[in-house]
């Protein structure tokens, strides 16, 4: 029988996990992508993308109370659909998720010297990987610190681009954004796919960057990996969802509503550190270290929470054989997965090494939408005695999954059809493999 984790997590614990994870990727990350693709409807994308994050975040949290384990989707899939569904769900999670981390080491490294942004970043993984090892209640304690700075934060961004007259402030018109060029915004087009981020929209573009926004709202998955370390998990963890997404929700609505009336699609398309830009242009630069500081800080929470939950989705697939076995020991003393959580760390250092992650939110997105998608599809399954929700809310999430993953840029699709597709060989090669009388 496989060990099990300790029940130490409770309703605060859980949801400052979730936040942690969604408000230090998204605000940080995905917004300038998002405004190259929707320009002035950027709010509206918002939107949409919450609809997504509201269906999936439904499904997810029925799911996890019913099946308390670490794995999320991994273990849905294997219970309601098959060993292939679940087997799919934890492959897109890890690959997908493994990305991000290496995205937001990057973020981390990025803001704080630009210059050392690779070591820095390789820094930071080695450094809270060694963290997660001594144990889940440490690293929660550390998110709940970093949550509280990061609010704070993104509050003084929203009360400065709100207040502000929505015009650049005096002795600003040099500023390198917005001289602006081509070459500005070669990043951000790479990305979304979008010449004028300024100019009329259309619903493709509206769908692609709330695919993009996605990305963002991921994060309420960690709680629902962390379903085996939480306390009476039947009311933690749907309380713990709904909270973290409905705080989130509102963060988001805000900063997009200051970085649009002071910066400007186009401006805030073309930044590579936007709400840095909010508060020099609104006339308050000496805000502008505080919120690189809180940048780094929230990149930090957000690694931090990933690192953990994709180390608790090898768990998984390790006790089912859908990985090697030897990750699916739990260390006694500490009650954490020290194999898988070294093996994920070391993995996303790998990639820090030798990967350009330039579209990692978009390869990212592909992969969780896929994961979603299949958690929906699980919900469907669920009896009225088995905490079912009503049924438009997975129809409509899965539905939605399909359609935002289909309108991410083509270079993202196509490359997590390809990662999809090593998996499903992998697979099939250890299934051979594992055969009486092929060893």
């Amino acid at each position: 029988m496989p060990e099990e984790l300790s029940r130490r997590l409770g309703t605060i614990d859980a949801i400052v996990v979730g936040l942690s994870a969604m408000i230090g990727a998204g605000v940080f990350a995905a917004f300038a992508p998002a405004a190259a693709a929707a320009g002035h409807w950027l709010v509206a994308s918002l939107a949409l993308a919450a609809v997504v994050a509201y269906c999936n975040a439904t499904s997810s949290a029925r799911l996890a109370a019913l099946y308390p384990e670490s794995g999320g989707t991994y273990v849905y899939g294997r219970r309601r659909l098959g060993p292939l569904w679940g087997y799919l769900a934890g492959w897109g999670f890890t690959i997908g998720k493994t990305a991000s981390c290496a995205a937001m080491a990057l973020t981390f490294g990025a803001y704080v010297a630009p210059g050392l942004a690779r070591p820095l970043a390789v820094g930071a993984v080695a450094a809270l990987t060694a963290l997660n090892v001594y144990g889940v209640r440490r690293t929660a304690g550390v998110a709940r610190v970093i949550v509280a700075f990061v609010l704070a934060v993104l509050a003084a961004v929203v009360v400065t681009g709100l207040l502000s007259d929505g015009t650049p402030a005096s002795g600003l018109s040099a500023h390198p954004l917005l001289a602006g060029g081509p070459s500005a915004l070669d990043a951000v087009h790479l990305v979304a796919g979008r010449p004028d981020p300024a100019g009329a929209v259309g619903g493709w573009a509206v769908l692609q960057a709330a695919g993009l926004l996605f990305f963002a709202f991921a994060g309420y998955a960690r709680i629902a990996t962390l379903g085996e370390e939480v306390r009476d998990p039947a009311r933690t963890i749907p309380r713990a969802v709904g909270v973290a997404l409905a705080i989130t929700l509102v963060v988001y609505a805000l900063v997009a509503l200051a970085a649009l009336r002071v910066l400007g699609p186009s401006l805030l398309a073309r930044s590579p550190a936007p709400l840095a830009e909010v508060v020099t242009v609104a006339g308050a630069e000496w805000l502008a270290p505080v919120v690189r500081a809180g940048a780094a800080v929230a990149a930090l929470g957000a690694l931090l929470a990933l690192l953990l939950g994709v180390s608790r989705t090898v768990l998984a697939m390790a006790r089912e054989r859908d990985l090697p076995g030897v990750l699916a020991a739990v260390d006694p003393a500490r009650q954490a997965p020290r194999r898988a959580e070294l093996v994920v760390g070391g993995a996303v250092i790998v990639l820090l090494l030798v990967a350009d992650l330039r579209e990692a939110i978009g390869f990212s997105s592909f992969g969780v939408l896929v994961y979603y998608g299949i958690a929906n599809a699980c919900a469907l399954t669920l009896r009225p005695d088995e905490g079912a929700p009503p049924r438009p809310v997975p129809v409509l999430g899965l539905l939605l999954c399909a359609l935002l993953a289909a309108t991410l840029p083509l270079g993202s699709v196509l490359a997590g059809l390809a990662v999809f597709a090593a998996g499903l060989a992998i697979r099939l090669v250890r299934r051979r493999i594992g055969r009486p009388g092929n060893g």
